[in-house]
């Protein structure tokens, strides 16, 4: 059977033909890419013809086809529906991509022709395009001689490797921890469409005639505000926040070490006084201190609402509280104090109802796009569903693919990525794709959102209206393409959605009857919404702050008991809440250790937030959910990608810099 990676799709948007693509045809596809990228980049090295921006820039910007294509489709496999021949192949082919990157930005010829494009008369994106490129070879090590780029070399693909095998372990680990129980009296207080989940997933995994309780990647589980029996609370926290750390065949202690002491010798190597402030370099922020400042400002806010919440909660339980009890007795002091009982709400948040009646009609409301179911077209499983997105005037958009339930091949978490990324350059429009971790009801039955799914379903869509919009010239620009520091900001703002009224007024219905949420809860909602903000910034920042803290290391000071350190970093940084462990730990904080994206940056989302809330008073003063502000934010941020500096393209929209005091606002921290 031909490889159907080795040419251009032929489907639609150039969705890449999953139903034909077997397994054995990644490897194949990838040494083709490599080998094919790598001989056009020669062949710009070799032009006799001077060096000019469309001879070096934009043939550069037409390079590597094959190679994007096979790698899209691969790592999307990797992350959402990895057999274990993916994940062996994983392991082989990661370290590869990283040398290929080396190589291309360690080719002192291709360097030296990007320095000597004449931008002069070029418009602004072509300009940045090469003033970026010239960033990248610079922060990638170009400057250091020979001996000292190949020890680059060799630091970044022992990375690679180390954060493979971490993200394998977490997924494993995150599976491990299930817990199967036995009684479904055991399970009392959990919704009974929860346990129908449950049963249906112990059935799946082998355990007729039981319930397996599945995790989600944070520390805090869902059924944690539900379950009345106290010590299966406590099974399910310990379990949650034992990952990776309890000396067994998963633990990834040993790695996160290793990682951390690598990362420090990378940033020595390139200059700078530790791995954060390398980071910082590349985002919005204008250096370490400056996001130091913002988290440290905040966490002491933030720890006098969590105890003011603990106490209340202590008074609630009629017994001092332990980690585990929390969320039940957060929940239940909801309901006392605002009338408001989150499992109640779950009836009216239906998958199908939340993203056609609410995702989808907030965006064709404030976009005018349309969404068109294509069945015709297939994703990489069963589940993932495709829509056609058009824009207003009926013209081609893009393609969206939805991928909302959890299952042993996924890893946890949620998240957006791109299988192909618009370029007006290549003629390319976007195909794009969120994926959740929902749990999967039994055959026939609804599945019923908890308010925070409902959340996770907005922000997503967030990221792939940011993919969907783009409209750039060149490939490098294109959509998320940005500073990661100031990706989660359009995904923070479409939650701003999620309570307003003509949105939740269209999809908040109850899934048998019809009937809408009632008026008299969403009032209560929104009241009650500053509670339990104490606990989310708490466990935010001692996650953010975490991580800051094993990236300020150097390579001499990286601890020999993992826990130990992570205790101390926490207490130094004054976020230490006896009840309130990190959003993540050490022992699965994906994030920063499977991979480098948010190394050092899991501080993004808050500095992002501060864009965010700015931009929520931006569109309630403009009136809100109005035709022209959609078309604003798209045209003057959404579709701008990294073509432009991206603060710019905010105070474009805002008409100035952001302000700290509408995020202090927002979580009670004034």
């Amino acid at each position: 059977m031909t490889n159907p990676l080795l040419e251009p799709s032929t489907l639609p948007f150039g969705l890449p033909p999953f139903a034909k693509i077997q397994d054995s045809h990644f490897a194949e596809a990838v040494d083709a890419g490599l080998a094919e990228h790598l001989a056009e980049i020669q062949s710009i090295v070799d032009n006799p013809e001077p060096a000019s921006f469309e001879n070096t820039a934009v043939a550069m910007e037409r390079s590597g086809r094959l190679l994007e294509r096979a790698a899209a489709a691969f790592f999307t496999l990797v992350s959402a529906d990895a057999s274990e021949a993916i994940r062996e192949l994983e392991t082989e082919l990661s370290p590869r991509f990283v040398s290929h990157q080396d190589a291309v930005y360690l080719n002192r010829g291709l360097y030296e022709r990007f320095a000597a494009v004449d931008t002069s008369g070029l418009d602004d994106e072509s300009i940045r395009l090469v003033q970026e490129y010239l960033r990248e070879f610079r922060q990638s090590g170009i400057q250091l001689d020979p001996a000292d780029q190949e020890k680059l070399k060799s630091l970044n693909a022992e990375l690679s490797r180390l954060g493979t095998e971490y993200g394998q372990r977490v997924k494993e680990a995150m599976k491990a921890a299930a817990l199967v129980v036995d009684d479904a009296t055991e399970l009392a207080g959990l919704p009974a469409d929860d346990i129908a989940s449950a049963a249906e997933a112990a059935r799946t995994a082998g355990h007729e005639g039981k319930y397996l309780l599945t995790l989600i990647q944070p520390s805090n589980q869902p059924a944690l505000a539900s379950l009345q029996n106290r010590e299966l609370r406590r099974r399910l926290f310990e379990a949650s926040v034992a990952r990776g750390s309890d000396g067994g065949s998963l633990d990834v202690l040993e790695l996160v070490k290793a990682m951390v002491r690598l990362r420090a010798e990378k940033a020595t190597l390139l200059g700078f006084g530790n791995y954060a402030e390398m980071v910082m370099d590349r985002q919005t922020a204008p250096d370490f201190a400056a996001v130091q400042a913002m988290l440290n400002r905040l966490a002491p806010a933030a720890i006098r609402n969590a105890d003011a919440e603990a106490a209340a909660l202590a008074e609630s339980a009629g017994h001092p509280l332990e980690a585990w009890d929390w969320a039940y007795y957060s929940s239940r002091v909801r309901r006392e104090r605002y009338e408001v009982d989150e499992q109640l709400l779950r009836p009216y948040f239906e998958l199908d109802r939340v993203l056609v009646d609410g995702v989808f009609f907030a965006a064709t409301s404030l976009f005018g796009i349309t969404f068109h179911v294509r069945n015709d077209l297939e994703g990489y499983h069963p589940d993932v569903r495709v829509w056609e997105v058009r824009n207003g005037d009926g013209s081609e958009l893009g393609l969206f693919l939805g991928d909302y339930y959890a299952r042993d091949s996924k890893r946890g978490g949620a998240w957006m990525n791109s299988l192909v990324e618009q370029s007006a350059l290549l003629g390319t429009k976007p195909v794009v794709i969120n994926n959740l971790n929902i749990s999967k009801p039994p055959a026939g039955e609804p599945t019923l959102l908890t308010l925070d799914e409902v959340r996770t379903t907005f922000h997503e869509f967030g990221h792939a209206l940011h993919g969907l919009f783009s409209n750039v010239m060149y490939p490098r620009f294109s959509g998320t393409s940005v500073p990661r520091d100031f990706v989660e900001y359009p995904s923070q703002v479409n939650e701003m959605w999620i309570m307003w009224p003509e949105i939740i007024g269209n999809y908040a219905r109850h899934h048998a009857t019809g009937e809408a949420l009632p008026q008299d809860i969403i009032d209560r909602l929104n009241e009650s919404k500053l509670w339990g903000e104490g606990f989310a910034t708490t466990e935010y920042l001692g996650a953010a702050l975490l991580d800051l803290a094993w990236h300020v290391l150097d390579v001499d000071g990286v601890p020999q008991d993992a826990l130990d350190f992570e205790a101390k970093a926490l207490a130094a940084a004054s976020v230490a809440h006896s009840l309130i462990p990190p959003r993540y730990r050490t022992g699965y904080f994906q994030h920063i250790f499977a991979g480098d994206f948010y190394a050092a940056g899991y501080y993004s989302y808050i500095w992002s937030e501060v864009l965010d809330a700015e931009t929520v008073d931006w569109f309630t003063e403009k009136g809100g959910l109005l035709r022209e502000n959609g078309e604003r934010f798209r045209s003057e941020l959404l579709s701008r990608g990294n073509s432009r500096d991206p603060l710019e393209s905010f105070r474009t929209l805002r008409g100035r810099d952001a302000s700290l005091e509408p995020l202090l606002k927002r979580r009670g921290l004034e």
